[in-house]
């Protein structure tokens, strides 16, 4: 028939290129995931740009965490560890539609690299935002960790901040779920009482709410700032115990996820700003 060797020569050629699909597409399934980094920790700090915060405070903040990783001793803690290098990222939060990603994840393995991500964090522009979501900073962090490249010995949140939780989902109960995914959750409480706007929700036992609610995990601790200007000092520290992983108890307060309760209850500040803000 003619035109027959011409059909069967068309079709010869449909079944070659839906073969040749198919092995790429089989190929693309039997091919192994691309290997995630190993690195010594997983590292994401969360700083607190709420309305409490001012321009100068979320400044003392950001200079204060570029100037550890400039900091000699948080140099040797990085290369002190099996690997030698660490993961980390840097967020700005207050509650989810204003938590920002200042500094995604980076690899930090000697003073060079260390000087490279002070540089970007101190270039970023400052945020701020509304609300205290320590909750939504918590779960934010969580979600980096889980779908970063990354594969840490050790996974940690370390999260500071001037105020209590008081938006979104109860702390506690995020705090427990992060646990839960292996990721230890450090607490840098900044205990100020200065007035304005922040005076309404300060709490003067704040470090023991952070300790009652907000750490948790393996080896978690808290290193306490009593004013913005000592968080510089108190961030330096928590970075070399952080990422040495020897927490030095006569620096710190070490709490396990099922040990001190927080007396006052963990919705302390969901309460205190529901009396604020009732009509």
């Amino acid at each position: 028939m003619p035109g027959t060797g011409r059909m069967e020569r068309r079709a010869g050629a449909g079944i070659f290129r839906c073969g040749a699909c198919l092995a790429l597409v089989v190929g693309a399934l039997a091919a192994p995931a691309r290997a995630a980094e190993p690195v010594d920790l997983e590292l994401v700090i969360a700083t607190d740009v709420s309305r409490s915060i001012d321009h100068q405070e979320a400044l003392l903040q950001r200079e204060g965490v570029a100037a550890a990783f400039r900091n000699q001793a948080v140099i040797r803690a990085i290369g002190s560890g099996i690997l030698g290098r660490i993961g980390v990222a840097y967020i700005d939060y207050s509650s989810r539609a204003y938590n920002r990603i200042v500094v995604d994840w980076t690899i930090v393995h000697d003073r060079k690299s260390a000087e490279a991500f002070a540089a970007r964090l101190l270039a970023a522009p400052l945020t701020f935002g509304r609300r205290t979501s320590i909750s939504d900073a918590i779960e934010m962090a969580q979600e980096m960790i889980e779908t970063n490249a990354l594969e840490g010995t050790r996974r940690a949140i370390d999260v500071s901040g001037d105020g209590p939780n008081n938006h979104g989902r109860l702390v506690s109960a995020v705090r427990d779920a992060a646990i839960a995914r292996r990721i230890a959750i450090n607490g840098l409480p900044i205990v100020n009482d200065r007035g304005g706007f922040g005076r309404r929700f300060y709490l003067p036992d704040l470090d023991k709410y952070y300790l009652g609610c907000v750490i948790g995990g393996p080896g978690a601790f808290l290193v306490v700032a009593n004013s913005f200007e000592d968080f510089a000092l108190a961030i330096r520290r928590k970075l070399i115990l952080e990422i040495a992983g020897a927490p030095a108890p006569r620096l710190i307060r070490v709490s396990s996820p099922t040990g001190y309760v927080y007396p006052r209850g963990c919705d302390i500040g969901e309460r205190m700003w529901n009396y604020w803000n009732d009509p």
